[in-house]
């Protein structure tokens, strides 16, 4: 079992610091992936937790999981109504020309047998909203913050590659995939009308070197 750092624990949900290359979901290539290691995340609890949202598998940081069914149900509902407050931290193949911004891109998925599939912006796709802002610039590349108001499939990934036509560095899809991608999700805030919202960090993780002393 890799490290999955415990960012937050209590009673109904478990945050944990998902790290770069393992997988959510259990994938076709039979690589171990989170689903499998839930039983090991009990923690006392008689059931394992429940998954409650997903991050690629190449994105690292914050990922949420419910410790009972009344609280999946609850944080689920959270997520599909625009709810929970979501950040994350790229460096991009490029610098933005603006300092900060809103990408409004719908957004539409294809596949095919050759090259599998893939998310593309189509006017007639899901609606899809992020809100972006530069935070450093450092040889020709740029830090910056990402806070989508929409949850798509690869809707951060396809937003910096042709929204800002600046693809995330490392992005195996819609960049070159040379290094291993600097997407991290790096703060979620769930709100819980019975409780003080879980509001959690997850710090840079290696592979972004000294970019960590950027972080604004």
């Amino acid at each position: 079992m890799p490290d999955l750092p415990i960012l937050f624990t209590d009673a109904e949900a478990l945050v944990i610091d998902k790290p770069s290359g393992l997988p959510v979901d259990r994938p076709k290539d039979g690589t171990p992936a989170l689903a499998d290691m839930v039983d090991d995340l009990r923690f006392g609890f008689a059931r394992p937790p429940g998954i409650v949202h997903r991050l690629d598998r190449d994105t690292s940081g914050c990922l949420l999981l419910a410790r009972n069914h009344g609280a999946h149900r609850r944080f689920s509902a959270a997520f599909a109504n625009h709810e929970v407050q979501k950040t994350y931290l790229a460096v991009l193949e490029g610098v933005p020309a603006e300092d900060e911004g809103v990408i409004e891109l719908a957004l539409s998925k294809i596949s095919s047998a050759a090259g599998g599939w893939r998310i593309i912006p189509a006017k007639k796709g899901k609606p899809a909203v992020t809100h972006w802002t530069r935070l450093a610039v450092r040889d020709g590349r740029a830090l910056v913050r990402f806070e989508p108001k929409t949850g798509r499939t690869h809707q951060l990934r396809v937003h910096a590659a042709s929204g800002l036509g600046l693809p995330i560095v490392g992005d195996p899809t819609y960049g070159d995939g040379r290094v291993a991608m600097l997407l991290h999700a790096s703060r979620i805030v769930m709100p819980r009308h019975n409780k003080p919202a879980i509001d959690v960090e997850a710090p840079l993780p290696a592979r972004f070197g000294s970019w960590q002393l950027g972080q604004g």
